[in-house]
């Protein structure tokens, strides 16, 4: 028994030594869902996160290292890259973004695999200002609601006009006006007023 045992355990060893360089060959793979590549760990992306503005990103061209680097997206949306120079990163999501890498880098490299990594959001901001205690901008929350931000902002001053607080989004270039009533929200009536906050959101408490 333990002949046949000893004969058994350097047959295993054989396969193992024979598998191991096969797998040390087998080829990274830079791709993962939402554009997420195995260069590193990223920030935890909120639901239908898009890049923008002042977003830190790593961006891995694998087997083409002297194209990588750490970047931040710039106020007019793009990046700057080795070779690509500049694309265009504000208002994509990561996969479309590691989509447009690739594509800009086909012109330089054989079949390109980039990887685009969200490494810190700092677009993802609302703005609030007037009577409230501590007007700012502060980062936004996922499902942030104005009655929240009016919280974070440290609530309403004695003489806010609570009645005709507004919420001023931009949205296609265009301004978009949505009336917040303090009042009736907080006795619980038109909670339809509270809505979800979206990135460059600014409420103005008069």
């Amino acid at each position: 028994m333990k002949v046949l045992s000893t004969r058994s355990t350097i047959a295993t060893l054989l396969v193992f030594s024979m598998l191991t360089p096969l797998a040390a060959q087998q080829p990274a793979t830079a791709k993962t869902e939402n554009g997420i590549g195995a260069a590193g760990t990223g920030a935890a992306l909120p639901p239908g996160y898009v890049i923008g503005p002042e977003d830190v990103l790593t961006v891995v061209f694998w087997r083409d290292k002297e194209m990588s680097a750490d970047v931040v997206v710039r106020p007019d949306g793009k990046i700057s890259l080795p070779l690509v120079n500049d694309v265009q990163a504000a208002g994509l999501t990561p996969e479309q973004l590691r989509q447009q890498l690739d594509k800009a880098a086909s012109k330089f490299v054989a079949e390109p695999n980039a990887a685009v990594v969200v490494k810190t959001i700092n677009s993802r901001k609302v703005y609030i200002t007037g009577n409230v205690a501590k007007p700012s901008t502060y980062p936004l929350a996922d499902g942030m609601t104005v009655l929240q931000l009016i919280a974070v902002g440290g609530g309403l001053l004695e003489f806010a006009d609570s009645k005709n607080i507004v919420v001023v989004r931009k949205e296609e270039g265009r301004d978009m006006f949505f009336k917040f009533n303090y009042k009736d929200v907080s006795r619980q009536k038109k909670l339809d007023q509270n809505i979800i906050l979206k990135p460059g959101d600014t409420v103005i408490v008069p």
